[in-house]
């Protein structure tokens, strides 16, 4: 994947993040994206579905979307693992910065909800080489 892409997708507002069931039913989220290096992050509650089906299958599809998801370009071959505390602490300050108020709004609120441990980071890593697709 080029740097261009990368580039492209950590700076997009959403990313349709999508992860697959036990039976391989693809299952699509709109989320707040930040880029991570070579990588971008993603953090959602640590006991939310997608965490649950990246922990069974970290391949993913991802692609720029818009606030509801409806994709806004093609989707992306990637490979997702969940972030230890650390990790996931540097995702909640890039998101802050980011989406501003309201990223720290909704990072507060969350914080008073779950405590820091209810929400995780996840790394996507776009799949090297992989041509773009749906």
């Amino acid at each position: 994947m080029d740097e261009a892409s990368l580039a492209r997708l950590g700076a997009g507002r959403y990313l349709l993040f999508t992860s697959y069931r036990k039976n391989g039913t693809p299952v699509a989220t709109p989320v707040w994206v930040v880029r991570d290096g070579d990588a971008l992050g993603v953090w959602t509650v640590a006991d939310s579905w997608k965490v649950k089906r990246v922990r069974n299958r970290p391949e993913v599809l991802v692609g720029p979307c818009d606030v509801r998801g409806n994709p806004t370009g093609d989707l992306t071959p990637a490979t997702a693992r969940i972030c230890d505390a650390a990790t996931t602490a540097r995702y909640r300050k890039l998101i802050a910065r980011k989406y501003g108020l309201t990223g720290r709004l909704v990072l507060l609120g969350s914080r008073l909800r779950r405590g820091l441990d209810g929400t995780v980071g996840i790394r996507v890593t776009l799949t090297p080489g992989a041509g773009t697709g749906t």
